[in-house]
């Protein structure tokens, strides 16, 4: 062992840094295959099957809901064109029922427009057969009112007339 570390110091003394000495490289790179050895064994068998289930994993679970997003989607779609048929369906019911309402009110409207216009016919010819009478009895009532006023004027004026002379007078009179 002296041998060996009166060379060690012996090549320390010349290259103050081991690794770069040439007689140690052979070691050097030996160690390095190994521990690169190592490391590949111990990524590809262990850490890179982890990584990859892991990947997996998440693409699998991206996938299933990008897959469920789609799926909430048409339904989403298929939601709004029934709300929007059912909308529509309303709107042609209230129109129906509008329709009927305003018919149902029409037919109510022409019936009593019916009614009230039979009622003033009614009525009118209740009026215009009150008004002749009311006519017959004031031109009756003129005829008397005139007879009376004649012989009164007659009288008045210190003259005497016959109750026919009288009547033939005012009867032409009236006639015109």
């Amino acid at each position: 062992m002296a041998t060996n570390t009166n060379a060690a110091e012996a090549a320390y003394s010349v290259h103050p840094m081991p690794q770069l000495e040439p007689s140690f490289w052979g070691n050097q790179v030996f160690w390095l295959l190994v521990t690169l050895v190592v490391i590949y064994f111990v990524l590809s068998r262990i850490a890179l099957p982890r990584i990859a289930a892991v990947l997996a994993e998440r693409q699998g679970t991206i996938t299933n809901d990008i897959a469920a997003a789609e799926a909430l989607k048409a339904k989403a779609v298929e939601a709004e064109e029934a709300y929007n048929q059912a909308l529509a369906d309303a709107r042609a019911e209230a129109q129906r029922i509008a329709a009927e309402t305003k018919a149902e009110m029409q037919a109510e409207l022409d019936a009593a427009t019916a009614k009230a216009d039979a009622e003033i016919s009614d009525k009118l010819a209740e009026s215009e057969k009150a008004i002749a009478e009311i006519r017959a009895n004031a031109m009756a009532s003129i005829e008397d009112v005139a007879k009376d006023t004649a012989a009164e004027l007659i009288a008045a004026l210190g003259s005497e007339a016959d109750a026919k002379t009288v009547d033939a007078a005012v009867a032409a009179r009236i006639k015109g």
